[in-house]
């Protein structure tokens, strides 16, 4: 499984997203993945599904030290992360996460006290990392000016929704950029040209969308999957290269499709 490597984490490039997964299924979705080669699980409090996800790992039967398990604070906990994140290891039945983010942004909470709180969860070791999730640009730019080691932004990134400021802003910080909904919820796999490219490599639609993420630096990509044979699917993509032809393809598709817009979503234009 090919990795991002920064000062602050050495993270899979693909791993499973837990959404909307719940108890014996969840579980049996994360052991089957690990059975299948996934080494970074992704959870967070408010999906409901930690202990599933726990007992996945369990089953998995892989030392804990070779995975990589991410969990976040839901954005109305984020003056006590960390009362938040020892809820989160009981039920997970783990000793630390690899990596701990604020699941969204809250305006009505001071960035600097959460984060500042969230070091010393990292110093204590009940994580290894720290992060953000669903930050701008602007946003992501307040944490890094609290001096506080910030290792990834987990964001919807997929082949019709750009994230080009929010890359570069990774990039020239050493931040590793995740993308939750990497294929938009489903909602892109029929598209004419994914299709097309497809075709031509005898691969799905799905598959093209997530190698177009994979094969860009500094960029992970967590699909949610309940079932083994779309999990394998999925990896599959990892070897899926596109040529130039594709790619320019793909850049030429609208950036501008949104999923996930929660009401209590910050400005995306900021």
């Amino acid at each position: 499984m090919p990795t991002i490597e920064t000062p602050h984490l050495i993270m899979p490039k693909l791993g499973l997203g837990t959404w909307q997964l719940r108890g014996a299924e969840c579980a049996r979705a994360v052991a089957d993945a690990i059975g299948l080669g996934y080494r970074l699980i992704d959870t967070a409090e408010m999906y409901g599904n930690e202990d599933g996800v726990g007992q996945g790992l369990r089953d998995g039967g892989v030392p804990r030290e070779q995975l990589f398990v991410t969990t976040k604070v839901w954005w109305e906990n984020l003056a006590a992360p960390d009362r938040a994140l020892e809820a989160s290891l009981a039920r997970l039945g783990t000793e630390y996460v690899d990596l701990f983010l604020i699941h969204w942004p809250n305006p009505a909470v001071p960035l600097p006290a959460t984060i500042a709180m969230m070091e010393v969860l990292k110093e204590r070791g009940l994580c290894r990392a720290i992060g953000v999730a669903n930050f701008t640009p602007r946003l992501l730019r307040e944490a890094i000016d609290t001096g506080a080691p910030i290792a990834a932004n987990q964001v919807e990134y997929h082949v019709m929704l750009g994230q080009d400021p929010l890359l570069a802003l990774c990039r020239e910080n050493g931040i590793a950029l995740t993308a939750y909904s990497p294929l938009g919820k489903g909602g892109l796999v029929d598209d004419p040209a994914l299709a097309r490219i497809a075709a031509k490599h005898g691969v799905s639609g799905a598959q093209v969308a997530l190698a177009w993420l994979l094969g860009q630096e500094m960029v992970a990509a967590i699909p949610k999957s309940g079932r083994a044979e779309n999990m394998k699917k999925n990896q599959a993509a990892l070897t899926l290269t596109l040529d130039d032809e594709d790619r320019a393809a793909l850049a030429a598709l609208p950036k501008d499709r949104r999923f996930v817009n929660p009401a209590f979503s910050p400005d995306w234009a900021d």
